[in-house]
């Protein structure tokens, strides 16, 4: 019994001395003044290293403004960023970032709940995922979730997918849409509702996209509500 519980331990500190190791190779990455919001660990690139994804944001006083009115009375309007890491032989290597997360606070919405906060960041099956979540306080009756799904392939992060799902806090209504970047299949989806006591009839169409996009990590603008046609 004492065995185990020693080999536990022994398991545990080592898992804690590498996560601190891992943190530390990681703050080389961040400027100064910014500090790592949410981080994602995994094998993007299947050489069998741990690669890491951040989100970092600016801790600059000065972009945390007073509001007045409705939604929130502090807006954090400080930056993010998104940075993508490979771990290699020689340590963690800057693949690519982009510079238009959305940030806590949005001054034109100030009833904008952070869409990060019930988003976020996951590395599975080598894909990056960045998930954010819009949800008004005031001035929409509407919540968005959209999904990003980044692969790496020849050099770059490629976007393969988009999901997007909108509910209507009011009618209970739900529409959904999820792209396949890589087919340029299009599936939407309607009727389905949120309070409907019996199974309502659900719609699902498929299209194909009247564009080819080639849309990678660092190109992409994660502030504006993604529209693909």
């Amino acid at each position: 019994m004492l065995k185990n519980i020693l080999t536990l331990t022994l398991a545990v500190l080592s898992c804690s001395a590498f996560a601190a190791s891992d943190t530390a190779a990681y703050s080389k990455f961040v400027p100064q003044g910014w500090k790592i919001l949410e981080t994602a660990t995994g094998d993007l690139n299947r050489d069998g290293q741990v690669d890491a994804a951040l989100i970092i944001q600016q801790n600059n006083p000065n972009n945390i403004k007073n509001h007045e009115g409705l939604g929130s009375d502090r807006l954090n309007l400080n930056p993010r960023k998104l940075l993508v890491l490979f771990k290699t032989a020689q340590g963690y290597q800057l693949m690519t970032e982009n510079y238009s997360l959305p940030t806590e606070n949005d001054e034109e919405s100030p009833c904008l709940a952070d869409p990060l906060e019930d988003g976020g960041m996951t590395i599975a099956k080598g894909l990056l995922k960045i998930s954010l979540h819009y949800w008004l306080s005031c001035g929409s009756w509407y919540v968005t979730n959209n999904s990003y799904t980044f692969r790496y392939q020849n050099n770059n992060f490629n976007l393969i997918g988009f999901d997007s799902n909108d509910f209507h806090r009011a009618s209970g209504d739900i529409t959904e849409k999820s792209i396949n970047f890589s087919t340029g299949k299009v599936k939407s989806t309607t009727g389905k509702n949120e309070f409907a006591e019996t199974a309502q009839p659900v719609k699902t169409e498929w299209s194909t996209l009247k564009n080819k996009y080639q849309i990678q990590l660092q190109d992409i603008d994660f502030s504006e509500y993604a529209e693909y046609q």
